[in-house]
């Protein structure tokens, strides 16, 4: 047969997006959508349901701008509220105040009402009272336990989670669970299961802490804002009010701590003082009496009072020793706020006190970093340098006061001695009077002084004042903030929505089957003929229906006149045509299309003649009633003749060959020269020669035929057929010079979930624009065709 036939030139294929179409995909799977919207509507009741609600309470606590205890300026040029505001939130959340807060709220034993969904705190009610007589205080167990009336005079009591170690009591007798032995001395109330457990302090700093939070009221004040989030709104409010309160009272200690420390080191000193001036007055007073002494000279009297004087300043240098080590101590251990002794404030030079400043600020700065940052961190190794820098140049500071402390003291001891050294003039019964007089006016002057830096100090401690005062004190919130219906239902309808459309994405992202023909032009330059629609009833297993061209006034009749009409523009110069078609694998509709085309040209009387040239898996058999015990392979073989084989079908006006019985060398047969010369034969009597091969990508039975062809057909089956069949045609023209090659698209169903959403600009030469051809999508309404769907809002319109 000839294949120099050129199809006409193949165009550059021409697609927009058609936003229409992109419509129209997730609209076809709007109850997917829908689906996943009420799933997920569900889930939030659920949650909603499921879920305790969360309260919060809020309360505000001013900072106080100066101390008045030390007369100086909290707010430094070098230090800002909200630097103070960071710092002492962390004094806030420190585990000493949250304990010391946790010992005024009843946290021994909590209560709990038990629900058909969940289990409710009762705090602060008590439901019934329970007595603690022995706790082991470390080692006890905070295992819930569920109790229930039995009558008036009795009650179960059972660990929640073992239900079949029920044990019944008498009200007021002592039970012994869990390193505990206590006595439940009122009632249980008969409506409600209830449960409860014991706790320490240390149970509560957790949920005390989780739920604490910590800023700044407004920008630029001293003003901070606390809040509290818990399930049980009473107990958040009373256990900020209870943190407050021992903040206030943790800020007044740490204020007079200093002065504490004076006291105490001024009590050591003057308990040891009063001894030895008791002895002194003592001894004195005998060796007056011993050596009948009245009066001094001036010179003793003149030396007595200088050496007095000087043992005095020594006491006060000494006390500001003790100061500057405990400054330097804290500069050392300290990784909080730096406090100066009383001792020292009239003492600091205005460089020593910035420092501080900056120090105390920099140290507010690098807690506050260490809740963003890890402590290996750039931010936070910077603010470590900078404090690095500032405590050396404290450190210095110190040195230097040490230094002039230490060679003040010296030069007193210098006076000293250089005092003791002049009583050598004096005779020797007055020199040993005026060193008794001396040691009893010295140590009366150091309890003097001491006894006055002790009023001193507790005066200065009893004028602090806390470093805060709370503004708003908390109270019960109830209204809940967590969970928040309209957000859950919000956030449910956003998720459903977007797992509706990402499961539309998804589905036709993983799908690897071509669905319309702008899918097929998309991958292949061969041109496409036709689409034929899905057929619209059910086929049974012999497809006799589409031998018999059911519906004919149905869109599918339609669409296979249409691939009729353009077959006859293929290979015009020639009166009758040899037909080839093929496809990749079976089950995409090659026999089916076949038998449907040669009903099509039977019925505007052409003479049609259907080989059935698939040796190997051959159905069309079955379609004219044949047994298949001769046909194609026996004619090939030698077997039987022509005339043998040939079925006539009266009915539909078709000839029929069989393709006999599966012989062992079927792609032998087809090329033998047998097969070319029936070929011959047939071509001379009929004006269409329809030849139904196997499929070109399993096996190479059919190639023989598609050279010899005319015109060949490649069918692609929608939903059934992958994307790489779409190559295949291009593919066989390369290799055997083929130039007649054209597609089918069987079985269009008008998906448009997996629908190109590209469009073929016809209008501009794109696609395959030679061949007219539609897949009648949007028909419905038309009144041309029985098998319309029409829409719901149509059904009005007369038919």
């Amino acid at each position: 047969m000839e294949n120099t036939e050129h199809f006409n030139p193949k165009k550059a294929i021409s697609q927009t997006i058609d936003f229409y179409k992109i419509f129209r995909v997730f609209l076809s799977r709007w109850y997917w959508v829908a689906c996943t919207v009420c799933i997920a509507l569900c889930f939030a009741w659920l949650y909603l349901w499921y879920t305790p609600p969360i309260y919060q309470t809020g309360a505000s606590l001013k900072l106080a701008e100066s101390n008045p205890g030390s007369g100086k300026d909290m707010a430094s040029p070098s230090f800002s509220y909200t630097d103070k505001i960071q710092s002492e939130s962390f004094t806030i959340k420190s585990n000493e105040v949250i304990l010391n807060a946790i010992k005024n709220i009843d946290y021994k034993i909590s209560y709990y009402i038990k629900g058909r969904v969940r289990t409710a705190e009762l705090y602060p009610t008590i439901p019934f009272i329970i007595e603690i007589i022995k706790q082991d205080s470390l080692n006890f167990s905070r295992a819930l336990f569920e109790v229930s009336r039995s009558d008036d005079n009795h009650f179960k009591i059972f660990p929640a989670d073992q239900k079949s170690q029920t044990m019944t009591y008498r009200y007021g007798q002592d039970i012994n669970m869990g390193n505990t032995t206590f006595r439940i001395k009122s009632k249980i109330p008969e409506s409600g299961t209830y449960q409860f457990r014991f706790n320490s302090k240390e149970d509560f700093i957790g949920r005390a802490m989780n739920g604490l939070y910590i800023g700044e009221a407004a920008r630029f004040t001293n003003v901070m804002s606390l809040s509290q989030t818990d399930a049980n709104p009473i107990f958040a409010s009373d256990i900020l009010n209870a943190i407050m309160k021992e903040y206030v009272k943790y800020d007044i200690i740490q204020k007079q701590r200093s002065a504490k420390q004076t006291v105490e080191f001024i009590d050591t000193q003057l308990g040891f003082i009063n001894t030895e001036a008791n002895k002194s007055g003592s001894t004195l007073a005998n060796y007056k009496t011993a050596n009948k002494m009245v009066d001094l000279s001036s010179t003793a009297s003149s030396t007595i009072s200088r050496l007095s004087d000087f043992e005095k300043q020594k006491t006060e240098l000494n006390l500001k020793q003790v100061g500057i080590k405990l400054l330097e101590d804290q500069i050392k251990t300290n990784r909080s706020k730096i406090e100066i002794g009383l001792d020292l404030e009239s003492d600091l030079s205005n460089g020593l006190g910035s420092l501080l400043g900056q120090l105390n600020a920099l140290l507010a700065s690098r807690e506050a970093k260490l809740n963003q940052f890890t402590a290996d961190s750039q931010p936070v190794k910077q603010v470590e340098q900078q404090i690095s820098n500032v405590k050396l140049n404290i450190r210095n500071n110190i040195q230097n006061m040490r230094i002039r402390n230490e060679q003040t003291l010296n030069y007193i001891n210098k006076q000293i001695d250089e005092v003791n050294q002049s009583m050598g003039n004096i005779p020797s019964k007055e020199q040993n009077y005026v060193k008794l007089q001396t040691n009893f006016d010295v140590n009366n002057k150091v309890r003097s002084f001491l006894a006055e830096k002790k009023l001193e100090a507790e005066m200065a401690a009893a004028a602090v004042v806390p470093g805060a005062a709370i503004v708003n004190p908390a109270y019960p919130s109830y209204y809940a903030i967590s969970p928040n219906d309209k957000r859950a239902y919000t956030m449910a309808i956003m998720f459903g929505l977007a797992a509706g459309f990402g499961l539309i994405l998804l589905v036709r992202f993983l799908n690897p089957y071509i669905y319309d023909k702008e899918t097929v032009e998309g991958l292949t330059n061969t041109p496409i003929i036709g689409v034929i629609r899905k057929f619209p009833d059910f086929i049974d297993q012999d497809s006799r229906q589409a031998l018999s061209i059911a519906k004919p006034k149905s869109v599918f009749a339609e669409s296979v006149r249409s691939v009729r009409t353009n077959l006859s523009f293929l290979a015009s110069h020639k009166q009758s045509k040899i037909i080839c078609v093929t496809s990749e694998i079976s089950g995409e509709g090659k026999s089916f299309v076949t038998v449907n085309l040669a009903g099509t040209l039977a019925l505007i009387e052409k003479r049609v003649i259907l080989i059935a040239a698939d040796l190997r898996k051959s159905k069309l058999h079955r379609i004219f009633d044949n047994d298949n015990k001769k046909g194609l392979s026996s004619l090939l073989s030698g077997q039987h003749t022509l005339e043998d084989v040939l079925v006539h079908d009266d009915v539909h006006h078709i000839d029929f060959i069989p393709s006999g019985p599966v012989p062992p060398n079927p792609s032998e047969l087809l090329h033998t020269a047998a097969m070319q010369e029936l070929l011959k034969k047939l071509e001379k009597d009929y004006d269409y020669v329809l030849v139904d091969t196997a499929p070109v990508g399993l096996v190479s039975d059919a190639i023989p035929l598609i050279r010899q062809s005319d015109v060949n057909i490649f069918v692609i089956r929608s939903g059934v057929s992958q994307q790489r069949a779409a190559n295949i045609p291009e593919r066989l023209s390369r290799e055997y010079g083929l130039s007649n090659l054209a597609i089918i698209l069987n079985a269009f169903g008008d998906d448009a979930l997996y629908s190109n959403y590209y469009t073929t600009d016809y209008s501009r030469g794109g696609g395959n624009s030679t061949y007219y051809y539609s897949d009648y999508s949007g028909y419905s309404g038309s009144g041309y065709y029985d098998d319309e769907n029409r829409k719901w809002w149509m059904f009005w319109k007369k038919k």
